[in-house]
């Protein structure tokens, strides 16, 4: 009888070890899977060689960007601000691969926000690949970003 029991709790002790083997592979597999992009913060220098060079440029906007993009001007104690960067976030790995979500932090890039008269946060520039950019103030909802991305940014 001590045998049967031995032998029972042996092999329940193998099954274990097996189905815990099977979810180290599955998780080592999805560990694997390609993270999509977030937001990309940006200093001035990195604006003038991704974005737009407007000392090179001052009275013509040229967009140097592969794919459209969203700049959020924005600072760390505003309250809207931390309202959509949430948002911004799933938005950037959404539309991963079609735009770019830039952010820039205007109390460290003062000279940036000062060259777009930047006067409220958040404030954002929507930038097509071709055509002139187009402005948005204050906390915007996550549809109605779509909306903009998907009509002004992708043009669907």
């Amino acid at each position: 009888m001590k045998k049967i029991i031995f032998a029972s709790l042996l092999l329940s002790f193998a099954f274990s070890a097996c189905a815990g083997n099977g979810k180290e592979k599955e998780e080592k597999n999805q560990s694997k899977e390609i993270k999509k992009m977030g937001t990309i913060h940006l200093t001035k220098a990195e604006f003038l060689s991704k974005v737009a060079n407007f000392e090179t440029n001052p009275t013509e906007w040229k967009y140097l960007g592969d794919k459209p993009c969203i700049i959020d001007f924005y600072a760390s104690w505003c309250g809207p601000c931390k309202t959509i960067a949430p948002i911004l976030e799933d938005l950037a790995k959404e539309y991963d691969g079609q735009i770019y979500i830039y952010k820039i932090n205007t109390e460290e890039e003062q000279e940036l926000a000062s060259a777009f008269g930047i006067r409220s946060i958040p404030t954002l520039l929507f930038c097509p690949m071709n055509g002139a950019p187009q402005m948005a103030q204050g906390a915007i909802p996550k549809d109605d970003f779509k909306q903009a991305i998907n009509e002004v940014l992708l043009k669907k």
